[in-house]
Order: C-alpha cells, then structure tokens, then sequence
C-alpha cells in the first residue's frame, strides 16, 4: 500500500502517518496581481460553466443540441487550461 494514500479523519485530509498535507504558500507577489486574479476568476467561472452544461445534457432535445452543449464544454475546457498554464507560468516567475 502506498504511503501517501489519503485518510479522511474529523474532515482533515491526513496522510497515512497522520500528518496534514504541507500548504505552500508564496512569500513574493505575483508579478502581475490583477492578471492573477482575472485568470483564477476566468478558472472558476469556466469550471462552474462547465458543470451547468453538463447538467443540461442530458435534457437537450436532440443529438444535434448535444453537440452543441458539448462543443462548447470543450470550448470552454481549452480556456480553463489555458487560464491554468498562464496562472502556472506567472506563479513560478
């Protein structure tokens, strides 16, 4: 069994020696604070899109409804990992 194998205990998130997960936190600035913001807002914005499309699904009227719900999930999934690569890029410096 693989040590790092999380335990869910009191809603901690604990590895399997007991230990909470190390947080990371930067002791710089962003380079850029606004574009930060505007992609982490674009990230959650785009996600909770997603989820509603998704939700919708299953109630289109037609294939051809689908396709478009589902095209525009995956529109939107190109953007979310665009946002994601950006935000990446900019965290490290």
């Amino acid at each position: 069994m693989n040590a790092f194998v999380l335990a869910f205990s009191l809603g901690d998130i604990q590895d399997t020696y007991g230990h909470a997960p190390i947080m990371v936190e930067r002791f710089l600035p962003a380079d850029d604070p606004v574009l930060e913001d505007v992609l982490s807002w674009t990230v959650a914005r785009d996600a909770r899109d997603m989820a509603r499309l998704l939700e919708w699904l299953p109630d289109a009227r037609s294939v051809r409804e689908q396709r478009v719900l589902m095209s525009r999930v995956m529109a939107l999934a190109e953007e979310l990992e665009s946002a994601m690569e950006k935000m990446a890029a900019l965290q490290q410096g």
